[in-house]
C-alpha cells in the first residue's frame, strides 16, 4: 500500500477519536443546558477561555479512557521493519491496522498509539497526586492559619524546610531507585497518605457531631474504605488486590505529594489567615460552633474558588515535572509510553526523525496549554461570585 499523505492521516486520527468526539459533544450539550443549576462549573461555560480550556483538558480524559478504542497497534510491540518510519507509513501485512498513522520509533513502536497510551498514564498520577497533596495542604493549613501560634510557626517551619530545596533535585533524589532500598518512599506514603482519612474523619465527625447515628455511619464507611485503600497503597498489603502500587509508581506519586503539599499548606494557610476576620467566621463562633466546623465547613467553601483554580495549575505544573522525569529516564517504567519517556527515546534521532519526540511533546504542551486557560477561565468566573 503506498503511505498515507497528511491529509489522510489527520483523516484517520479523527476517526480513531471518534469516541472522544462522541463524549465531548454528550458532555458539552448537557452542561450548556443545565448550566444554571451547576455552580461554578456551569458558570466555566459563560467563558471562551475557560470552554477552550475544559474542552482541551477533556479531550485527553477521554483519550485516556477510551485508549483501548483508539489505538492502531499494541504501543509496546516492537515490528523490525517500522523503525523510524515516517508518519504514514503502511503497516506490515498481519498488523492490527493498516498504517503507523504517526510513524514509528528508534524501537519500531507505533508513535501514535503511544501518544494515546501516554495520556492514559499522564492523567493516572497527576490528578489523584495532586488530590492528595491538596488534602495533606488543607489538613494542616486549615488548623495553622485558623489557630496560629505555636502550631503555626511550627507547620510553617516545616513546609519552608521542603519549599528550601530545589524542586528538580528534591524529585531526582525520591525517585532514584536507589532510595528504595532505603524505606524513604514507604515512610512518606505511610504518612502523606493517612491525610485523606483524617480529613473526611474530621469532616464528618464536625459535620454531624449532633447526629451520633449519622457521623457514625459515615464515619464508619470513610475508615473501612480509607483504611483498606490505605494498606494497598502505602504497605502493597491489600488482601483482595484492588488498591496496590508498583514500586516506581509509588516513588513518583510520593515524589509529587511530597513536593506540592507544603506550596498548598502555604496557599491555604494565607487564605483561612485573611477569612478567619470575616464576620460570618465572628458569627459562628457567637453560636459556638466548634473550630473545625468553622474551618470546614464555613472557611474552606469561601476559599473554593481560589483553590479549584490552584488545583488546575498544579496539575499542569505535575504533568510538566512527570515528563521531566520521564525525559531522565526516572519515570515510571523504561518501557512505559508517558510523555516524557516518549521524549526522552525520540530525541537522541531528533535531527533526522523528529516526529517520535514532537508528537508526545505537542500532546504535553496541549493538555498543559488546557489545563492553564481552564484555571484562567475558573479564575475570571470565582471572581464574579
Amino acid at each position: 500500500m503506498e503511505p498515507l499523505g497528511w491529509g489522510g492521516i489527520f483523516a484517520r486520527m479523527a476517526i480513531q477519536f471518534w469516541p472522544v468526539w462522541a463524549a465531548l459533544i454528550v458532555t458539552f450539550a448537557v452542561s450548556i443546558h443545565q448550566k444554571r443549576k451547576l455552580g461554578l462549573y456551569g458558570k466555566l461555560f459563560d467563558s471562551p477561555i475557560g470552554m477552550i480550556g475544559f474542552a482541551i483538558v477533556m479531550f485527553w480524559v477521554f483519550t485516556a479512557l477510551f485508549a483501548d478504542l483508539i489505538i492502531t497497534q499494541d504501543p509496546l510491540v516492537q515490528i523490525s521493519s517500522m523503525k523510524n518510519k515516517p508518519p504514514g507509513e503502511a503497516a506490515p501485512e498481519g498488523s492490527s491496522y493498516a498504517y503507523y498513522l504517526l510513524g514509528g520509533d528508534n524501537l519500531a513502536r507505533d508513535v501514535f498509539s503511544r501518544m494515546v497510551m501516554g495520556a492514559r498514564r499522564v492523567l493516572a498520577i497527576a490528578p489523584a497526586a495532586t488530590a492528595f497533596a491538596f488534602m495533606v495542604g488543607i489538613t494542616l493549613g486549615l488548623p495553622a492559619g485558623y489557630f496560629g501560634g505555636r502550631l503555626d510557626t511550627g507547620l510553617s517551619f516545616l513546609a519552608n524546610l521542603v519549599l528550601a530545596f530545589p524542586v528538580i533535585l528534591l524529585f531526582y533524589l525520591l525517585v532514584t531507585p536507589e532510595i528504595r532500598d532505603t524505606g524513604i518512599p514507604i515512610i512518606l506514603a505511610a504518612v502523606l497518605f493517612i491525610f485523606p482519612v483524617i480529613f473526611f474523619i474530621t469532616l464528618f465527625n464536625s459535620r454531624y457531631f449532633t447526629d451520633p447515628p449519622k457521623r457514625n455511619l459515615f464515619i464508619g464507611i470513610t475508615l473501612v474504605l480509607g483504611l483498606w485503600a490505605y494498606s494497598g497503597l502505602a504497605f502493597n498489603m491489600d488482601p483482595l488486590g484492588v488498591w496496590s502500587m508498583d514500586p516506581n509508581l509509588l516513588n513518583v506519586f510520593v515524589a509529587v505529594v511530597f513536593v506540592n503539599a507544603p506550596t498548598v499548606f502555604r496557599i491555604v494557610r494565607g487564605i483561612v489567615l485573611d477569612l478567619r476576620s470575616r464576620d460570618y467566621v465572628a458569627a459562628g463562633q457567637t453560636r459556638g460552633e466548634g473550630a473545625w466546623y468553622i474551618m470546614l465547613w464555613e472557611i474552606l467553601p469561601n476559599a473554593r474558588g481560589p483553590l479549584i483554580v490552584d488545583f488546575c495549575l498544579r496539575i499542569g505544573y505535575t504533568t510538566i515535572l512527570l515528563g521531566t522525569l520521564g525525559f531522565f529516564g526516572l519515570g515510571v517504567s523504561p518501557e512505559s509510553p508517558d510523555w516524557g519517556s516518549t521524549i526522552n527515546d525520540g530525541r537522541r534521532l531528533l535531527s533526522i526523525f523528529p516526529h517520535p519526540a514532537v508528537v508526545p511533546a505537542f500532546a504535553l504542551m496541549s493538555l498543559v496549554l488546557g489545563l492553564n486557560l481552564l484555571a484562567d477561565g475558573l479564575r475570571e468566573e470565582s471572581l464574579r461570585d
